[in-house]
C-alpha cells in the first residue's frame, strides 16, 4: 500500500514558490529558488533567537 503523498506535497510547495515569484529569468534561477525554499537549511547564526 504505497502512495505518492510525499511527492504531491513537494510538488505543491514548488508550485507555491513559482506563484510567489511570478516568473523567473531562466531555469537555473527557478531551480535555485526551489533549493533555497525547500532545502531546510538553518539560516540563522548559532545562538540567536528567532
Amino acid at each position: 500500500k504505497a502512495d505518492n503523498s510525499f511527492a504531491e506535497s513537494i510538488n505543491s510547495r514548488i508550485k507555491t514558490v513559482k506563484v510567489r515569484a511570478r516568473g523567473f529569468r531562466n531555469k537555473q534561477r527557478f531551480r535555485n529558488a526551489i533549493y533555497f525554499h525547500l532545502g531546510g537549511l538553518e539560516l540563522y547564526p548559532a545562538g540567536t533567537a528567532r
